[in-house]
C-alpha cells in the first residue's frame, strides 16, 4: 500500500510550491490603469455585492465606482439594465463570485487572489494524489509532475487571475476520483457536488461535465453503478431543472449572457453569430503551439502530450477513459466552441478546465519510462521561470501581465516562440509551419502508441499494473 503520511507530506509540499509560484502574480497589473482587466472586475464586483448586499445586483457598485481599487480607468460594464428599476447583472454565472465574497469583503482585491492561488495548490496537490491512489503512479513521479505543471503557466497563471478555470479543473479532478474510487456515500456526495459545480462556473464546462458522469453510467460495473444510486441522480437532475429555472428567472435567459450588452439580440451568440467551424479546426492543433497563445509557446514540456495520450490511449491502463475522454470533449470545446482562442487573457485559458487531465497522462506515461522525467522537469522549470519573470515584469510598469505579454523581454521566450506558427497575425509562411508542427504532433502520437509495445518487452517492465510491489525511496511499498 501507498504509505499515507509519505503522500500527505508530499502533497502539502506540491500545495504550498504551487501556491508560492502563483502568488509571485497577486500584485502584477493586468492592464495599464487596471489592476485586473476585462472579466475580472465583473467577478469581483459580484463578489463585492454578495459579500455586502446579499445579492447579485451590481448596478449600485457601478454607480459608486467602487472597482476603482482595482481599476481605475473606465470600466466596461458588459451588462443592460434587466427592468425598469435598473438593476444590472454581471454576464457571468455566480459561483466564482460566490467563493471570493468573503475574501473580496476581508481584503479586497488581493484576497480574492490569494484564494485563486490556494485553489492552484489544491488543484495540484489534488492532482498528484489522484495520480497515485487512482491512476497507480508512483508518488516520487507523480509529486514531480504534478508539481512542476501546476507551478507553471497556464495552471500557475490562473492562480492569480479572477476566473474560474482552476476551481473549475479542481472540479473535474474531484469528479473524476469520486467517479474512479470505490462506491460510497462520501464519494457519491463528492460527484455530485463537483459535477453539479462545473455549469454554475460556467456553462462551458458542461459538456464535460456531462462527458464525466455518461463515463460512470455507461461505462461502469453494475456494482459501480449502484454508487450514481436514485438519491444522487435525483440531485443531479434537481439541480438541472434549478439550475435552468434559477437562469429563467433571474437572468432572464437559459444562461447569464442574456443580461450581456453583446449578446441583447441572441444570448448564444457568445460562440459567434455565424461560426466558422472549419475556420476554427485550426485552433486544435493552435491551441498546443500557437507563437503566442499555444501552450508549448510558454511551457515546453507540453509538447509531450500528444506521446503521452497515444501512450495512454493504447496502454488503455486503468481507469483511462476517465482522462481520455473528458479531454477531448475539453480540448474540442475550446476548439470549436469558444468564440476565440485570442483573448484578453493569458494564453491556454480555454484548456485549464482539462489541463489536469493531461498532466495524470503525463505522469503515467513518464512513470514507465523513467529517463524523461529530468528532461521533463527541466522543461517545465523553464515555464515557472518565465512565468515568473512576466510577473514581476508586470509590477514594474513596463509591462502588463493580459495587454502585451508577447513583449516580455524573457529571452527564452523571444527566441522560442519564433519556431511556432503565428496564428494571431498569419505571416506569410504561418500555414507551412503550422503544418510542419501539425505532422510533428501526429509523429509524438503515434511515438506514444508504440512506446507501449517497447515498454511490455522491457525485461523491467513484465508485470501488470497492479500485481507488483516496488519500493518508493524509505516510504514504504506502493502499489504502481
Amino acid at each position: 500500500m501507498v504509505n499515507k503520511n509519505y503522500l500527505r507530506k508530499l502533497m502539502l509540499f506540491v500545495g504550498l510550491l504551487v501556491f508560492g509560484i502563483s502568488a509571485v502574480a497577486i500584485p502584477s497589473r493586468s492592464a495599464y490603469g487596471a489592476q485586473v482587466s476585462v472579466d475580472e472586475p465583473q467577478y469581483l464586483l459580484t463578489a463585492l455585492s454578495i459579500g455586502e448586499d446579499f445579492d447579485l445586483d451590481i448596478s449600485d457598485e457601478i454607480k459608486e465606482e467602487k472597482f476603482r481599487s482595482f481599476h481605475e480607468v473606465g470600466l466596461n460594464t458588459q451588462t443592460i439594465d434587466m427592468n425598469s428599476s435598473g438593476q444590472r447583472l454581471s454576464p457571468h454565472d455566480p459561483l466564482l463570485p460566490m467563493l471570493l465574497a468573503l475574501p473580496m469583503r476581508i481584503a479586497g482585491w488581493v484576497g480574492a487572489r490569494t484564494l485563486l492561488a490556494v485553489f492552484a495548490g489544491l488543484l495540484a496537490a489534488s492532482t498528484l494524489w489522484v495520480s497515485v491512489r487512482r491512476f497507480h503512479v508512483s508518488p516520487k513521479t507523480a509529486a514531480c509532475v504534478a508539481g512542476s505543471f501546476g507551478s507553471a503557466p497556464p495552471l500557475c497563471s490562473y492562480g492569480s487571475q479572477i476566473y474560474p478555470e482552476v476551481p473549475a479543473a479542481l472540479a473535474v479532478v474531484l469528479a473524476v476520483a469520486s467517479a474512479t474510487g470505490n462506491p460510497s456515500r462520501r464519494n457519491s456526495i463528492l460527484f455530485a457536488l463537483s459535477i453539479t459545480a462545473l455549469p454554475w462556473l460556467s456553462i462551458k464546462y458542461l459538456p464535460v461535465a456531462l462527458t464525466i458522469f455518461l463515463l460512470l453510467l455507461l461505462l461502469g460495473k453494475k456494482t459501480d453503478r449502484h454508487f450514481l444510486s436514485v438519491y444522487t441522480t435525483a440531485f443531479l437532475i434537481s439541480m438541472a431543472v434549478f439550475y435552468l429555472l434559477f437562469h429563467k428567472f433571474v437572468y432572464h435567459g437559459w444562461t447569464v449572457y442574456s443580461a450581456g450588452d453583446h449578446f441583447i439580440e441572441n444570448e448564444f451568440n457568445v460562440i459567434g453569430s455565424d461560426p466558422d467551424i472549419w475556420g476554427r479546426s485550426k485552433r486544435f492543433i493552435g491551441l498546443l503551439v500557437d507563437k503566442g497563445f499555444g501552450l508549448a509557446a510558454w511551457t515546453p514540456s507540453f509538447l509531450v502530450f500528444p506521446a503521452a495520450i497515444g501512450f495512454l490511449c493504447k496502454k488503455k491502463a486503468s481507469n483511462w477513459q476517465y482522462i481520455i475522454f473528458p479531454f477531448l470533449v475539453g480540448w474540442s470545446t475550446a476548439t470549436w466552441v469558444a468564440f476565440t482562442m485570442h483573448g484578453w487573457w493569458w494564453p491556454g485559458r480555454q484548456t485549464v478546465v482539462v489541463l489536469p487531465l493531461v498532466v495524470i497522462a503525463i505522469a503515467i506515461a513518464v512513470d514507465h519510462f523513467k529517463k524523461f522525467l529530468f528532461p521533463l522537469l527541466f522543461a517545465t522549470t523553464i515555464g515557472s521561470i518565465g512565468w515568473i519573470w512576466v510577473a514581476i515584469e508586470a509590477q514594474t510598469g513596463r509591462r502588463a501581465l493580459i495587454v502585451d505579454f508577447e513583449e516580455t523581454s524573457w529571452p527564452w521566450y523571444r527566441v522560442w516562440s519564433e519556431i511556432f506558427p503565428d496564428y494571431h497575425y498569419m505571416p506569410e509562411n504561418t500555414m507551412l509551419v503550422a503544418s510542419i508542427w501539425s505532422t510533428l504532433t501526429i509523429l509524438l502520437f503515434i511515438f506514444g502508441w508504440r512506446s507501449v509495445d517497447r515498454d511490455k518487452n522491457s525485461p523491467r517492465r513484465k508485470r501488470t499494473d497492479t500485481d507488483v510491489i516496488t519500493t518508493d525511496f524509505n516510504c514504504g511499498s506502493s502499489i504502481r
